[in-house]
C-alpha cells in the first residue's frame, strides 16, 4: 500500500531563519533555510510521507495578494490530490493569523491545513520550530482532523480563530475568549472544541476562489484606528486620493475601523467615516481590544456564513439594537439612550472579527457580492 502524503508548503518566516549567534533569538534574518532542510530529521508518522516545495521565501510581514493567490493555489491543489492526508504550510508568524482565515474562510478544507510557525530562528539553541512541525505531523495523522489548525507551544488554535499576542514569547498565539481547540500533552491529543468546519458548513461560492486568484487586485479595504484626539484626517485624505485616483491604484472600496473598547469612535473620525460612506465606501467597525474574537461551537461556520453570505449575518450593530430598545431612555443632558449610542458608533456595521480579520472579510464581502 502507497503511503498517504503530507503536502509540505514552504513560504519562509522565522522557522526557516538564522541568527549569527545560536544564543540569540531576537536579532536573525528571517526566511533563509528551505523548507527540506526543516523537515530533516523529523519522525514521520507510521504510513505517512512528505512531499515538500518550496512557494516562497519571504518575511511575512511583506506578505502580498500575489503571495496569497500563490497560497490559495497551492494548497487548494494539494487538497483535490487523493492521496494527500493533509498539507502543512511553513509560515511567519508576523501575518500568520491573516493566511490562516483567509485558507479557511475561502476553502474550508475537509482535511487538516497546518500553518506552522516559531518565534525563534532555526539556529536558535533552544529553536520552538521543530516541535511545532512535529506537533504539526502528529494532527496530520489525526482520524478525522480537519480545517485550517494551527499548532504553537503545544496548543492547537482553529484558523479562524487565531492571533498573534507576542512579538517573542514562545506561547505567543491565543484565539480571544475561544481559547487553544485542543493541546497535546505527552503526546495525545485533548480536544475541547469541534475541528473547524466540523459539521455541515456553508456551501463556498463557487466563484468566489477564482475571483481571488485571478489577475485583477483585490477590493482595496484599509485599515484605521480610532484613538484620542481624533481628527478624521487620514479618512479624508482617502477620499481626496480616491477621487484623484489616475488608475495606478486600486480604488478605496471599504474601511475597517478599530474602535475604542466595545469598538466606538471619536466623534471626528465618525463624521469623516460618514463622508467615506456617501462616496460608496463600505464602512465595518471593530474593536481594538484583542479579545473580541467569535466563540462557541458554531464559530467556524458563523464566520464562513457571514463571509459567504453576506455581512448581515456577522455583523452585529449591537449599540443601535441597544438604543432602539431604549430610546425612550432620557439621559442626564436630556438626549436619549439612542442618539449617545448613534454618536458612539456612528451607525456603521461592526464584526467582533480583529482588525486584521476583519480586513479580509470585508475584502471577501465585498468580492462575493460582485455578482
Amino acid at each position: 500500500m502507497k503511503p498517504r502524503i503530507i503536502a509540505v508548503v514552504g513560504t519562509g518566516g522565522t522557522i526557516a531563519g538564522c541568527a549569527q549567534n545560536p544564543g540569540d533569538a531576537l536579532n536573525y534574518r528571517a526566511a533563509v533555510r528551505p523548507v527540506q532542510d526543516l523537515l530533516a530529521g523529523l519522525a514521520l508518522p507510521p504510513g505517512l510521507a512528505i512531499e515538500a516545495q518550496q512557494l516562497a521565501q519571504i518575511d511575512s510581514k511583506d506578505v502580498s495578494e500575489a503571495h496569497w493567490r500563490a497560497l490559495l493555489q497551492a494548497v487548494q491543489h494539494q487538497l483535490e490530490r487523493p492521496e494527500v492526508q493533509a498539507v502543512l504550510v511553513t509560515h511567519g508568524t508576523d501575518t500568520l493569523e491573516e493566511s490562516a482565515f483567509l485558507l479557511q474562510a475561502v476553502l474550508q478544507p475537509p482535511k487538516p491545513v497546518l500553518l506552522v510557525g516559531a518565534m525563534r530562528p532555526s539556529t536558535a539553541l533552544l529553536s520552538d520550530g521543530a516541535q511545532n512541525l512535529a506537533d504539526a505531523l502528529q494532527l496530520a495523522a489525526t482520524p478525522g482532523a480537519r480545517g485550517v489548525l494551527v499548532p504553537c507551544a503545544g496548543q492547537i488554535y482553529a484558523g479562524h480563530e487565531v492571533r498573534k499576542l507576542h512579538p517573542h514569547r514562545l506561547e505567543a498565539f491565543g484565539a480571544g475568549d475561544a481559547g487553544a481547540l485542543a493541546a497535546l500533552v505527552g503526546g495525545r491529543l485533548q480536544r475541547w472544541r469541534p475541528w473547524p468546519g466540523e459539521g455541515p458548513p456553508p456551501p463556498p461560492s463557487p466563484r468566489l476562489l477564482p475571483r481571488l486568484l485571478a489577475a485583477a487586485p483585490w477590493p482595496r479595504v484599509e485599515w484605521l484606528s480610532s484613538h484620542g484626539a481624533q481628527s478624521g484626517a487620514l479618512v479624508r485624505a482617502l477620499l481626496l486620493q480616491h477621487a484623484q485616483a489616475d488608475g495606478s491604484e486600486a480604488p478605496l472600496r471599504g474601511l475597517v475601523v478599530a474602535g475604542t473598547g466595545n469598538a466606538t469612535l471619536h466623534q471626528a473620525l465618525a463624521q469623516a467615516l460618514q463622508q467615506a460612506e456617501q462616496t460608496g465606501v463600505v464602512v465595518w467597525r471593530c474593536s481594538r481590544i484583542g479579545a473580541c474574537v467569535p466563540a462557541g461551537p458554531d464559530a467556524a461556520r458563523w464566520v464562513l456564513g457571514a463571509l459567504l453570505g453576506g455581512a448581515g449575518e456577522a455583523l452585529d450593530t449591537g449599540a443601535d439594537d441597544a438604543a432602539d430598545a431604549t430610546a425612550t431612555a432620557p439621559t442626564s443632558e436630556g438626549t436619549s439612550v439612542a442618539a449617545t449610542a448613534k454618536a458612539a458608533t456612528g451607525g456603521f456595521a461592526a464584526t467582533a472579527l480583529p482588525a486584521p480579520q476583519a480586513r479580509l472579510a470585508l475584502q471577501l464581502h465585498l468580492l462575493a457580492t460582485e455578482w
